[in-house]
């Protein structure tokens, strides 16, 4: 019982340690890069509009498709 009680108190520790390594390196990561992404950046809106058409292709597809099949079945319930 006490053995896993620490287990897990260290596990706990590590997951700081962790979340704090990443939090640090991500900070450095985008102090040393900021150059490059304020290119990128500013493309973002004119991506986001360019992604719409393709996101009704792909997620709308069907639409137009299903026309007349309620209307069949319900002529045959009637």
């Amino acid at each position: 019982m006490e053995q896993e009680h620490r287990h897990g108190h260290v596990a706990l520790r590590a997951k700081w340690v962790l979340l704090g390594f990443l939090l640090v390196a991500g900070y450095f990561v985008i102090a040393e890069h900021r150059a490059h992404l304020s290119g990128v950046l500013q493309y973002l809106p004119l991506l986001l509009v360019l992604a719409c058409p393709l996101m009704h292709v792909f997620m709308h597809g069907r639409h137009g498709h299903h026309h007349g099949r309620g209307r069949t079945d319900d002529r045959e319930q009637s």
